[in-house]
């Protein structure tokens, strides 16, 4: 059963710093019910939010647009300030990006630390593992900070992806 206490992130919180100091990222470090250590990014110069959304726009092009143009179309228009990170998907998401998929990656490292174990089993429905984690960068009350100078500005591709939208809308009418 995986279960994280105080005591351990506090053996953990060295490391994790160490790495967002690296990065100039400002976070919050903390335990969510007993079983998740959690890093909550407040602000920094990496550009997180804007990479995860030309990520899911890529994706909302590449794998919904020509099957269901109009949610993709709403989706598009529902880009938040936030990002809950998959931590499984960090390479895959990120790929464009090398800075925040090391950042996150050496973030990950730090957070499970070297007496981590994951022996999870889906196909038996067995999970079993030292303990889970979560990385946030910002959140819905209080959105990521980005003192980078070069953004990602989403407002480009989302109208290049409404008007795609809105053809085969029309084309299929």
């Amino acid at each position: 059963m995986a279960f994280v206490s105080q005591e351990d992130k506090k053996k953990l919180a060295p490391k994790i710093k160490e790495v967002l100091k690296k990065y100039n990222m400002k976070a919050t470090i903390s335990v969510n019910n007993h079983s998740t250590l959690c890093v909550n990014i407040k602000e920094g110069e990496l550009d997180i939010v804007g990479a995860s959304m030309k990520a899911r726009l890529d994706d909302f092009e590449r794998t919904e647009l020509y099957r269901d143009p109009r949610t993709v179309k709403y989706l598009a228009s529902r880009l938040d300030n936030y990002v809950r990170v998959n931590e499984y998907w960090i390479a895959e998401t990120y790929a464009e990006y090398p800075v925040i998929k090391e950042f996150l990656s050496e973030l990950k490292e730090a957070m499970e630390g070297p007496e981590f174990f994951n022996h999870d089993d889906s196909m038996t429905d067995y999970f079993h593992r030292s303990h889970y984690t979560d990385i946030n960068v910002g959140n819905w009350e209080k959105p990521y900070v980005c003192t980078a100078d070069d953004k990602f500005d989403p407002e480009p591709r989302v109208e290049e992806i409404r008007e795609i939208a809105d053809n085969l809308i029309k084309e299929a009418a």
